[in-house]
């Protein structure tokens, strides 16, 4: 038994995180306009005794090509504040995190909307800011392409900075902010959240993204391959937090994790298996293109090995993941980019609930992970699965809560209430 116990995540994302999930017999093809589809699943994991449900958003198509976009498992869906607001009231202990991006909101619109999904869920808000990484996202917002990304990361600075404020009162007639990017006069018309502030949650992982994250963030996501991977980077963001006056344990880190449990290891390779024919191969290539900030991968050789790249204007630190994990792998472009579309570049686990446990108590014991974003690869019923099945044996083991100790989702996370 252990005095430490893991955090977890439930990432939804509509019919589930493999691409071809809609495709699965036993998806629930419609589930991203269905409320209760995503009540199922938040009940699921709240019964669970999961710390919160996390969905992430981008304010355009997640692919140029119309027939490509559609053939993902994340081709429809609500705006997630508004889907949290209706999950909120079906729900009672189970936070509520979204992603709202600092490159396409205002700080004083997206502060009040958070702080007021808080108010209406008793304490169980979070948002996950991030600075979007989509050419296409721009273009739907006036803008004339995408932003370098150290000027994305500067405006998400200051950005940070205000909705800090205006959540825990330092905004007043007496102290207005008027920076480079943003001018903020009055404070919020609401009171202070019941857990103090919505807790802040990051996802980059560039330098600069490692930065804010230690200045702002209470819990960071992340993607890793392997253990060492995962280690350098719990290491380093731990280490960057002294900077900023800050402790080692005021951030969660959490890394995405896509299992496929079942009773039996060759059940669970037979499931594995059965999503990955499901893949056509232009979808896998044009998310695999997307991720790498390249327009025209089609033009390579399948079979071959993937091209020397520029380095990214958009996601940095997930490029160069997939290039690693493709060098190291010895991946051809085919290979690359069926792997990638199970998870797309987070760490998948296959086997029994045993397994997986051990999988995740080795991160968690050797100081890789806090806790984890779980991925289920479609629902309803790799979350299922994941609650009916591994859950229990991390209890068993002692690593992860039989119920909930607080109201809040600082509680749940153990964290500060800010001052």
């Amino acid at each position: 038994m252990t005095a430490r116990q893991m955090k977890l995540g439930a990432f939804l994302w509509a019919t589930g995180h493999h691409i071809a999930a809609w495709r699965h017999p036993k998806a629930h093809v419609t589930a991203g306009i269905d409320i209760d589809h995503y009540i199922q699943l938040a009940r699921t994991a709240e019964a669970a005794k999961f710390d919160m449900v996390f969905c992430e958003d981008a304010a355009g198509l997640r692919e140029a090509n119309i027939d490509i976009a559609s053939q993902t498992s994340r081709s429809i869906g609500f705006e997630p504040i508004s889907l949290l607001s209706a999950l909120a009231a079906q729900t009672s202990r189970i936070g509520l995190v979204s992603t709202a991006s600092t490159s396409y909101n205002e700080p004083y619109g997206l502060a009040r909307a958070f702080l007021s999904l808080d108010h209406l869920s008793g304490g169980r808000a979070g948002w996950n800011l991030v600075t979007s990484a989509s050419p296409i996202e721009a273009a739907n917002f006036g803008s004339t392409g995408l932003k370098p990304h150290a000027d994305r990361y500067e405006r998400a600075r200051e950005f940070a900075e205000v909705v800090a404020g205006l959540w825990h009162g330092k905004l007043d007639e007496a102290s207005r902010h008027a920076g480079q990017s943003f001018s903020v006069r009055d404070p919020l018309d609401l009171p202070r959240s019941p857990q103090g502030a919505p807790v802040m949650v990051q996802a980059g992982a560039s330098e600069v993204g490692r930065d804010l994250a230690a200045r702002t963030a209470d819990v960071v996501f992340t993607a890793a391959q392997t253990f060492e991977e995962a280690r350098a980077f719990y290491d380093d963001l731990k280490r960057r937090m002294a900077a900023y006056e800050r402790e080692p344990d005021d951030i969660k880190i959490m890394p995405g994790v896509a299992p496929v449990v079942a009773e039996t290891d060759a059940e669970a390779q037979e499931k594995y298996a059965e999503l990955q024919e499901l893949i056509p191969d232009d979808v896998g290539v044009a998310l695999l293109s997307s991720y790498l900030s390249i327009s025209d991968l089609w033009r390579y050789p399948i079979d071959g090995p993937l091209p020397q790249l520029p380095e990214s204007e958009g996601m940095k630190s997930r490029q160069a993941l997939v290039i690693e994990q493709s060098r190291r792998d010895n991946l051809s472009i085919r290979q690359l980019a069926r792997h990638f579309a199970g998870a797309r570049g987070h760490w998948r686990i296959v086997g029994t609930a045993a397994q997986i446990a051990d999988e995740l108590q080795a991160r968690f014991e050797g100081g890789a992970a806090d806790g984890f974003n779980v991925m289920p690869s479609y629902f309803p019923g790799e979350l299922d699965a994941f609650a009916t099945l591994v859950v229990p044996e991390l209890q068993r083991r002692g690593l992860f809560r039989t119920d909930y100790e607080g109201r809040t989702l600082r509680d749940h996370l153990g964290l500060k209430r800010p001052a």
